[in-house]
């Protein structure tokens, strides 16, 4: 809830002003008029007007300005007076109403003079020491006015560059989410269409089929849970696909797959996160476009980037009757593939390889350390 009223503030500033006043009353008996109820009066006018000068900025500076006129028409002692107009100069500067404190600055200003010449006080260095106080005044104000809104602007900044990451993370969670259950879901339908295709034919290898989509289906849903304890409090702030993993992954693709790296080194994780899915993605189009074919994924780490070469021989067994995987993908497998190597600064090409099918991967990598 926005605050409408400074009541420590005005509390500060009365007994500021009070305070002072007293002092300046004893200090000046003999040249100025003692107090009395009427300067009082205009005395409370300055704490009362910073009280409310949150809801009527401009109405209360305009009127402790005024009583401070008053205070020094009627001949009191200098010093009290001035404390709450210049207090309420101040807030109007931090608060934004610049323009309307610097005109109303140099109507103090003027007033000020004009007073000086009444009484018969106009010299040089009078003018001066007037000028020179409502001007540091002033340009204090600005000072903080300048702080505060420095400080703002990194805060909106970190608040801004706060939502972004979140964003990223909710995009990078859609999407692991995404892969995950593209490449099960489709796991899990070849193998049940090829298990229903050949359940009465070769009951043994139907039985191989539902071993696969039990050991597939099993596998989603600890993948699933490992990807969403990345939304809870302090589970660790990455998905744990990794290449340590591709050897089960291979072996639970219902393919023909061979596996082959050439060379190791340490990867950066989002590399290898890329790397796994990319993998998973390929072997999920080629259960779904080549069913039957042989699969050859090759790791090659060189000294400064990865390259993710995944190659299929093409179709040799027609797909299950019942229906066909390659119309019920989404079509965003290549593009998805695409978008995580280049977010990485890497490329990835995608095409016809003979009568098969190939994905490659480049990575940059960051030189080793030793």
């Amino acid at each position: 809830m926005r605050r409408t009223f400074d009541p420590y503030l005005a509390l500060i500033v009365a007994a500021v002003t009070m305070v002072v006043a007293r002092g300046a009353s004893w200090g000046q008996q003999d040249t100025r008029e003692a107090l009395d109820a009427y300067a009082y009066a205009l005395l409370w006018t300055g704490p009362v007007a910073v009280l409310l000068s949150r809801r009527f900025p401009l109405l209360t500076t305009a009127a402790a300005l005024a009583a401070c006129d008053l205070y020094l028409i009627g001949g009191y002692a200098y010093g009290p007076s001035f404390i709450s107009p210049a207090v309420l100069l101040f807030l109007l500067v931090t608060r934004g109403h610049r323009l309307m404190a610097w005109v109303m600055a140099g109507m103090t200003l003027v007033s000020f003079l004009s007073y000086a010449w009444l009484v018969g006080q106009l010299d040089f260095f009078h003018n001066v020491w007037i000028l020179t106080f409502i001007m540091l005044l002033m340009v204090l104000a600005e000072l903080v006015r300048i702080v505060k809104e420095r400080r703002a602007e990194r805060e909106r900044t970190a608040e801004e560059e706060a939502r972004r990451q979140a964003s990223e993370e909710r995009l990078t969670m859609a999407q692991e989410l995404h892969d995950v259950l593209a490449h099960n879901i489709s796991l899990i339908h070849v193998q049940a269409s090829t298990g229903l295709h050949l359940i009465d034919a070769n009951p043994e290898q139907a039985r191989t089929a539902l071993a696969t989509i039990k050991t597939a289906s099993k596998e989603v849903l600890g993948e699933m849970r490992s990807v969403l304890n990345v939304l809870r409090e302090g589970a660790p702030r990455s998905p744990t696909a990794g290449l340590d993993r591709l050897d089960e992954l291979v072996e639970r693709s219902g393919l023909t797959v061979t596996l082959k790296r050439v060379g190791s080194r340490p990867l950066p994780p989002q590399v290898e996160r890329a790397a796994y899915r990319i993998v998973q993605e390929s072997l999920t189009n080629a259960a779904r476009h080549a069913p039957g074919a042989d699969v050859g994924v090759r790791l090659e780490y060189a000294e400064k980037e990865l390259v993710v070469r995944v190659t299929d021989t093409g179709a040799t067994t027609p797909p299950a009757p019942s229906e066909s995987l390659s119309e019920s993908g989404s079509g965003n497998g290549i593009p998805g593939m695409r978008e995580r190597a280049a977010a990485l600064g890497g490329t990835l090409v995608a095409g016809p390889s003979g009568p098969g099918f190939q994905v490659e991967a480049r990575f940059p990598l960051p030189e080793e350390t030793s």
